[in-house]
């Protein structure tokens, strides 16, 4: 598809864990260039008070919906097509944090817990994007994919987030390979200590790899909107595989 053809298209986003932190910075920026966005996220009134709080003009539509149910994924995804007509990015960002303590005294229950949201969920939000994007006229979209740092390199005591977030670069790797028939371009941001209920415990200090506990630098979430929205702003030819946004003085590079 032209890049003319996209604009003179209206943009339709989904972006899933809207209702806080990355998800709902990049929400709205993404309503900021004009985009309409459906807002999704377990609970509802997190989503309405966005949906409510800016002069959006009708551009977004908010739905309650557990991505690790595969029935509530379809059913939120085709509700946001009756909706608007059509889906042109999905932000698949809805995302969930470690269970607390070692794994040694997991329950395979807390295991299951991080696995059906980060990756089952994930894999969900991507299947039904495709089944849309690939069928609808003009076909073709966008998936950016929420990764982590993690998916690189792993915390102490991080286990099932880091192994999942390795699963989504796995993800995005073959959506974006497999996209490429139905025009459909796969990307990942991975982002480092941004402001978000996972990340802000990282102020307060967070054990590092030697043992110790330390303070890190964090972002603004905006910064974060902001990259997802570069990223959506692509014509359908041109993709960010893989994007970094992070503190510039957090331990990642290096030795710290």
């Amino acid at each position: 598809m032209s890049q003319e053809n996209q604009i003179r298209m209206p943009r339709v986003a989904i972006v899933t864990g809207a209702g806080s932190g990355i998800g709902k910075a990049a929400a709205l920026e993404l309503l900021s260039n004009g985009w309409s966005v459906a807002l999704l996220g377990r609970r509802i009134e997190p989503l309405r008070e966005i949906a409510d709080a800016g002069a959006f003009g009708g551009r977004t539509f908010a739905v309650s919906c557990d991505v690790s149910d595969p029935h509530a994924v379809a059913s939120s995804f085709d509700a946001v097509v009756a909706r608007f007509g059509r889906l042109d990015l999905l932000f698949n960002n809805a995302g969930v944090g470690n269970p607390q303590g070692s794994f040694e005294t997991w329950t395979p229950e807390q295991w299951r817990s991080t696995v059906d949201v980060n990756l089952n969920g994930m894999f969900f939000c991507l299947q039904r994007a495709f089944r849309i994007m690939s069928t609808q006229s003009p076909r073709g979209g966008r998936i950016i994919n929420n990764g982590s740092l993690s998916a690189w390199v792993p915390r102490p005591n991080s286990i099932a987030y880091t192994a999942t977030k390795h699963a989504v670069t796995g993800l995005t790797r073959c959506a974006a390979l497999d996209g490429r028939r139905h025009d459909i371009a796969v990307g990942q941001i991975d982002v480092g200590n941004a402001h978000s209920a996972l990340a802000d415990q990282m102020a307060h200090g967070v054990l590092q790899a030697n043992g110790e506990l330390a303070e890190e630098p964090l972002i603004d979430a905006e910064i974060v909107g902001r990259s997802v929205a570069y990223m959506a702003s692509l014509p359908l030819d041109a993709n960010v595989l893989f994007h970094t946004v992070m503190a510039t003085t957090m331990p990642f590079v290096g030795r710290g």
